[in-house]
């Protein structure tokens, strides 16, 4: 590899790193080639993309970043999985395919500056979607504000029932 090409490399990375949410390094030694193709594709149908480049030009992308702690991971042949969207579905799709081809071993990942350990990463990839996670969260943030309504229109509620009992009877005792 020429050294313009190495620098191309390693900026194209950086890029990639920048944009991130979250990486899953993976040890990609004794797949196939029809299944990393497969692998790839499955990464970037949820949105994310599986690159593999030499440790140290890998390195040398991560200095100074937010996925500088990374750097323990770089031993023996190794894929970064990035995630720009949702890092639980990232995680998912990691550990899915970690699952079906065992060659595709999980070292760990970075989250918000974080390392995640590998089981952190099956931990992460258990989590409902976030959208359902955003849903629970209105669910929770709602029911006070609807116990508080009930509580308001329970007085004109008990009100209402009694003038209508009333009537009813005052209808009954005219007959």
């Amino acid at each position: 590899m020429k050294r313009a090409e190495k620098i191309r490399t390693v900026e194209f990375l950086q890029g990639e790193l920048g944009q991130a949410t979250v990486a899953v390094l993976a040890d990609n030694r004794g797949l196939t080639a029809v299944q990393m193709n497969r692998v790839r594709k499955a990464v970037r149908e949820a949105n994310g993309r599986f690159r593999v480049s030499k440790n140290r030009l890998t390195r040398r992308a991560l200095a100074g970043g937010r996925y500088q702690g990374m750097e323990t991971f770089l031993r023996g042949p190794t894929a970064v999985i990035l995630g720009f969207a949702d890092p639980i579905s990232i995680a998912k799709v990691a550990v899915r395919l970690s699952e079906e081809y065992p060659k595709l071993e999980i070292k760990g990942a970075v989250l918000e500056g974080q390392i995640v350990e590998p089981a952190g990463v099956k931990a992460l990839a258990s989590l409902p979607p976030r959208e359902v996670l955003l849903a629970q969260l209105l669910g929770v943030l709602q029911a006070p504000a609807a116990q508080l309504l009930r509580t308001l229109n329970e007085p004109a509620a008990r009100l209402a029932r009694l003038v209508d009992a009333l009537a009813r009877r005052a209808e009954g005792s005219v007959s």
